[in-house]
C-alpha cells in the first residue's frame, strides 16, 4: 500500500475481494492492474463524484457554467447565431 491507495494484480483482487473491498470501505482506493497496466481503479462512493468531477476538469474551457457551455459548443456543433 502507498499512502492511501492499494494495488492489486487482477487475479491479487480475485483471490482477495473481501480484503480489498475492507479497504475502499475505510476511504482508501484500489488500483487493479493486469499483465502490469491500470485496468481499474475501486474508490469510496463518496469519493467517486469528486474523482469524476477532477477528470473533467478542463472541458469546459475554463468556463464554469455548464448551461453557457453547453449553448456554445450547440452553437459551432451547428453554427448557429444568436
Amino acid at each position: 500500500m502507498i499512502g492511501n491507495t492499494a494495488i492489486a494484480t487482477a487475479t491479487e483482487m480475485q483471490n482477495n475481494f473481501g480484503r480489498y473491498l475492507s479497504i475502499v470501505q475505510n476511504g482508501k482506493e484500489v488500483i487493479v492492474t493486469k499483465n502490469g497496466k491500470e485496468v481499474g481503479r475501486f474508490v469510496p462512493r463518496e469519493r467517486a463524484v469528486s474523482y469524476l468531477t477532477d477528470s473533467l476538469t478542463g472541458i469546459l474551457k475554463g468556463n464554469d457554467n455548464i448551461d453557457t457551455a453547453r449553448d456554445e459548443r450547440l452553437k459551432e456543433k451547428y453554427a448557429l447565431t444568436d
